[in-house]
């Protein structure tokens, strides 16, 4: 059985959401979130790694936030770079809408929240930041990497924040062995490793 919280279908009421404070690209911001979606309570330990370790990004291009819950990475990305668009992908619709939400409160007109099927596929990636679902199982995480990665354009860079406990050292080989059948040249690095996660990095030259 898969986690309720990565296929939760109906968005939330206005009576289930929750206003967090929370810290985004050098900015105290208020955000909205519900139950029924992942770290409801505010930006999760992983994700304020990645935010903490990865480069700024560029001041444009295109960008994705794989996973994008109810937007941390995507917002964050969206207040550093207000030129870039962001693309929000997510399978949860109440995560899809909240991150609508809290994109417009806070004026992030780049951000396009959608689902991963309603991404034009000729769509190419300058940066991907991604909190990955690794509790979806195996297959899952690797049918949406596969999918995704090799949309990076020639210089961009993907940013993953795995948790070293649940097997980032083992996604880093799978990473290597597996991309380039897909892609060709690429290197799979860990940039960064802070309080039992590792930033692992993908980029294609």
């Amino acid at each position: 059985m898969q986690p309720d919280h990565y296929f939760t279908a109906q968005p939330a009421s206005d009576g289930e959401l929750h206003r967090r404070a929370v810290r985004l690209a050098g900015r105290d911001v208020e955000v909205v979130t519900a139950g029924g979606i992942f770290s409801p309570d505010g930006v999760d330990k992983g994700t304020r790694v990645l935010l903490e370790e990865v480069p700024a990004p560029p001041g444009e291009g295109t960008f994705l936030d794989l996973g994008c819950g109810w937007g941390p990475l995507a917002l964050a990305m969206a207040m550093a770079s207000p030129a870039a668009t962001v693309h929000a992908v997510d399978v949860n619709a109440r995560a899809l809408d909240l991150a609508r939400r809290n994109a417009q409160a806070l004026g992030c007109t780049g951000v396009r929240v959608a689902r991963p099927e309603e991404v034009d596929a000729d769509v190419r990636f300058d940066l991907v930041w991604s909190n990955p679902p690794i509790r979806v199982g195996k297959q899952v995480l690797h049918e949406m990497l596969t999918t995704w990665l090799p949309r990076l354009r020639e210089g961009g860079t993907a940013y993953l924040v795995v948790q070293k406990n649940l097997g980032s050292d083992s996604l880093h080989r799978w990473l290597q062995e597996t991309l380039p059948g897909l892609m060709g040249e690429v290197q799979v690095s860990r940039a960064a490793s802070s309080k039992g996660f590792r930033i692992l990095q993908v980029r294609r030259p």
